[in-house]
């Protein structure tokens, strides 16, 4: 029941977050604090490792970051060099043992690593790893990632060189050493990974928004098959493959990634109010009063559309923030409680208005028609819907989860059911070529829209 709940209360969930950095005299404190700015990627559960040169400690829990740490929590995780994780399970259970870092301790020393996206052929691979005699201890990719590495020869960078090759799906991950650091990113880039200057040293982050924390200087991004080794003689860039291209997962753009962090060159709000302006644009004979955002991701489309269309924005949706993520209860007056307590219509700004409701993508539908009904309710005369993204039809399996076509209001209705199933007077949605336009040249992966994925599925495609 656990993943129903969660899947009515939320309509698609977060990525996980990583962040790291190398040669800071007090490097778990600022890990800690970088991943407060990734916390929106994950709130399941976090967990910090950190290493003075001679000895690697890690402390880890279930839960959002402040529920894990406390100030005295961070005291033992000593040393100039740390990573850090915040999860969202997209493989594996909530279980203790798949939060990260996951540590292994062998021959070749203390490694610990953390993870964000997930691995296609990692059941085909966890197969091959036991039949050779290999014990897992948890149900999460980034065990497998470990287990590769110490089963390989050669340097500790031969060994994540070939590890990697084996892999295959959407992956960033960070390893910490006793001693030194690597970064490494999917050969097709679908998860973001970027560098920066960190005092004399680096910090390595899912998104540039954690530098701030930090008080880092962004550097580039991580590219795409590269590896990146941190140690004492300096940054070492190396690729584990030549088969290499920019497939940054779109949903980066449209939902996942803050507002103010840069990915590829693009700022996210930016991107999201490109969109926004484009939905406007098919709406040259609309009749409305003003537009409404939903919060949070959506806002930034909804200026957007506000700007172009000449429609004013207005705050008709307020947004609780101090609801938990556990209240949401099976029974459906519970899940509507569920959607007032975290939402609100403003009812003296949206009754009796003709409203342009701009939300940022249509998973399954159900919180949207909540939130279309909350505001007819409240007195609206007309709500239009806008959708700042295609209409998604394929299930994702790199790290979103939305694994089977079943799940997606959108792959089993046309745009009149869908339409009527809302409760919205008007309802629209951009195309792949709105999205092309808005991001210019940077490549990006659609597969949720138009079914083309970046990899192979493996036994992942049985269930689309």
């Amino acid at each position: 029941m656990r993943d129903t709940v969660q899947a009515d209360e939320k309509e698609i969930h977060e990525e996980c977050g990583v962040f790291g950095i190398y040669h800071d005299n007090k490097a778990a404190s600022g890990v800690y604090m970088g991943l407060h700015a990734l916390q929106h990627r994950g709130q399941e559960g976090a967990g910090i490792a950190a290493s003075d040169g001679t000895h690697l400690r890690c402390y880890k829990g279930k839960g959002l970051l402040t529920d894990v740490f406390r100030p005295e929590d961070l005291e033992p995780l000593t040393g100039n060099n740390s990573i850090g994780h915040v999860r969202y399970g997209t493989a594996g259970g909530d279980e203790i043992e798949n939060v990260q870092p996951i540590v292994a301790r062998s021959g070749i020393g203390s490694i610990a690593v953390v993870h964000n996206g997930q691995i296609v052929n990692s059941l085909e691979l966890k197969e091959e790893l036991e039949e050779k005699g290999h014990i897992f201890h948890g149900s999460s990719d980034s065990e497998i990632i470990l287990h590769l590495i110490q089963g390989r020869k050669g340097s500790l960078l031969e060994k994540i060189k070939a590890a990697c090759v084996r892999l295959d799906g959407a992956y960033t991950f960070l390893i910490l050493t006793e001693k030194n650091m690597y970064a490494i990113r999917d050969k097709n880039g679908l998860r973001p990974l970027a560098l920066g200057r960190c005092g004399d040293g680096y910090c390595i982050s899912s998104e540039t928004c954690a530098f701030d924390m930090v008080d880092a200087e962004y550097i580039r991004d991580v590219e795409p098959g590269e590896i990146l080794k941190l140690s004492a003689r300096g940054l070492q860039s190396t690729f584990y493959t030549e088969e290499r291209r920019q497939n940054i997962c779109a949903m980066e753009y449209i939902y996942f990634a803050r507002p103010d962090s840069n990915i590829e060159g693009l700022n996210v709000h930016m991107m999201r109010k490109k969109t926004g302006t484009i939905l406007a644009g098919k709406d040259a004979e609309l009749n409305a009063d003003m537009v409404v955002g939903v919060p949070d991701s959506s806002l930034s489309a909804a200026i957007g559309y506000s700007e172009a269309s000449g429609l004013p924005y207005e705050m008709g949706l307020i947004k609780n923030r101090y609801v938990g993520r556990t209240f949401i209860q099976p029974t459906q007056s519970q899940r509507d409680m569920g959607v007032r307590l975290k939402l609100s219509a403003n009812t003296s700004v949206v009754a009796g208005k003709k409203i342009v409701l701009v939300d940022d993508s249509l998973v399954r539908g159900t919180t949207s028609r909540r939130i279309v009904r909350m505001l007819k309710e409240a007195g609206a005369g007309e709500v239009h819907v806008r959708i700042a993204s295609p209409q998604i039809l394929y299930p994702c399996f790199y790290g979103v989860d939305t694994s089977t076509r079943e799940e997606l209001i959108s792959s089993r209705m046309s745009l009149e059911e869908l339409q009527s199933f809302l409760h919205a007077d008007t309802l629209k949605f951009l195309c792949v070529e709105d999205l092309q336009e808005a991001y210019g040249e940077t490549g990006c992966c659609f597969a949720c829209f138009d079914g083309r994925y970046a990899t192979d599925l493996y036994s992942y495609g049985r269930k689309k």
